[in-house]
């Protein structure tokens, strides 16, 4: 019987999801009835910055835009980690600070070899 219970504390839950998809889908469901549908040469073109989109879509992106991205990413996620540690510090105590060092070294690492490599050089 309490498994019954443990079910019925998840009935507000249910209810909210489940009215957040009807109102969502319905909404999206309205306004391409009731939008409007002026299409004009303008708003078939690709944005690009407010620029006249030159070549075709399929065009080769250069290494460094992928190295800069990647390196964007890894120190990005490098502060989502790091964070909580920096506001638990003191409860944590000296096994996480080596463990945050180990952490930050082997970024710097990598941020050594992308430098090495001419990851962060723009032609």
């Amino acid at each position: 019987m309490s498994e019954l219970n443990i079910l019925w504390e998840y009935i507000p839950l249910i209810v909210m999801v489940l009215l957040g998809l009807f109102f969502g889908f319905q909404f999206v469901l309205l306004s391409e009835i009731l939008g409007a549908k002026r299409g004009t040469k303008g708003k078939q073109t690709t944005y690009e910055s407010g620029m006249v989109p030159i070549g075709t879509a399929q065009e080769r992106f250069s290494i460094k835009f992928y190295m800069t991205a990647v390196s964007f990413i890894v120190f990005d996620i490098e502060v989502v980690f790091l964070y909580p540690w920096a506001v638990q510090m003191r409860e944590l105590g000296i096994p996480a600070l080596v463990a945050a060092i180990i952490f930050i070294v082997i970024l710097l690492v990598g941020l050594y070899y992308e430098i090495k490599k001419g990851g962060m050089k723009w032609d």
